[in-house]
């Protein structure tokens, strides 16, 4: 198998250090943003429910304007204004006094909705066959950022408390900046110099059955990885005796087990060149691992089976839906494609919290 060469290494590197560090700051609340919100003047179920929530609203808003935006003035420039707009909304948040002032900062950090835009960078960096590499590489640091803020964020609310997460989030959206103008390659062919303007090229996004089969793909797949976190953390009480504290000691080892079991799966499919054969057996992971804990989630071995599982396909699906989204799109127009992609995904994320 291919290597990357030294200019993908170099963008890989320094996006997933981008992406990564800016997730951290995302997740470090998750754990403990609730119960805060819950003591604020203003609080109701509703309205704490919708500070977790609207960062995925504004994010699913906002991700085709960005990608749309940089096939046209650049992928640099918009990813720094979102930086920034997500640094902005982390002050906001730590700022707030009451819950409708957390929930207008999560919007601002929603807002900056650059995903789609790293992923249409990494695209103009890499070659076609490495993408699917370069993507599972950045799609790593994510899980790394997501493990250390599920560890970390209980420990240093008790240091530097919720605002202190927040204004922490704020500084490692800005720390990255430097790395981004300074260690991210300038693409010969990024989307400002093959922008199209015609109405009909930009429409392609959305008459394209196999982007479309895509974008469904990963609405389903965030739709049921929010559903999971609704039903599994009781599950853990009920069924394991753990407290809501204890819960990363089985999260921990069932995302370590099945970056593992994912890890062969996606080699294949890299050196084979069948990354639609490893769709279908990821998607056909996540249908087992519904039957399993649908049927046996009452049992230890039934709930945590399940969990690996799924996450092993939902692991496989990360690496390779993008890379499929940027093979598929025309090259013109894959910030947009990719923006489309990142919408669908953030809309499974908003409708589950919305629906429950």
């Amino acid at each position: 198998m291919e290597p990357l060469n030294h200019i993908e290494r170099r963008a890989v590197s320094a996006l997933a250090v981008i992406f990564g560090l800016r997730m951290f700051g995302l997740f470090l609340v998750l754990p403990v943003l609730a119960l805060y919100a819950d003591g604020l003047p203003g609080a109701t179920p509703l309205v704490v429910g919708l500070a977790l929530g609207v960062y995925g609203l504004t994010q699913a808003i906002f991700q085709i304007p960005f990608g749309r935006l940089s096939d046209r003035f650049g992928r640099k420039g918009l990813i720094t204004f979102g930086l920034l707009l997500f640094a902005l909304g982390s002050v906001v948040s730590a700022e707030a006094a009451t819950v409708p002032g957390i929930i207008a900062g999560r919007a601002l950090q929603g807002a900056g909705a650059i995903a789609a835009v790293v992923l249409a960078l990494l695209a103009d960096l890499t070659r076609e066959q490495q993408r699917i590499k370069a993507t599972a590489l950045v799609g790593g640091m994510i899980g790394v950022a997501f493990l250390t803020a599920l560890m970390g964020g209980s420990v240093l609310e008790g240091l530097i408390g919720v605002p202190g997460l927040f204004y922490l989030a704020a500084f490692a959206a800005l720390v990255v900046m430097p790395v981004l103008w300074w260690g991210v390659p300038t693409p010969l062919h990024s989307g400002n110099l093959v922008y199209s303007r015609r109405r009909g090229d930009w429409s392609r996004v959305f008459s394209n059955r196999h982007l479309l089969r895509l974008d469904f793909g990963v609405f389903v797949q965030h739709l049921s990885l929010m559903a999971l976190f609704v039903a599994v953390p009781p599950a853990l009480v009920e069924v394991l005796g753990l407290g809501s504290p204890d819960h990363w000691r089985v999260y921990v080892p069932v995302l370590v087990t099945s970056v593992v079991a994912m890890l062969p799966l996606l080699l294949l499919s890299m050196r084979s060149g069948k990354s639609y054969t490893a769709f279908r057996v990821a998607l056909s992971l996540m249908l087992v691992s519904a039957a399993l804990l649908a049927w046996a989630a009452g049992q230890g071995w039934g709930l945590v089976g399940g969990l690996v599982i799924f996450f092993t396909g939902f692991n496989l699906l990360e690496a390779l839906l993008p890379s499929l989204v940027s093979r598929v799109a025309p090259s013109q127009l894959k910030g947009t494609a990719l923006g489309v992609y990142n919408t669908c995904q953030f809309a499974g994320v908003f409708v589950d919290w919305h629906s429950g």
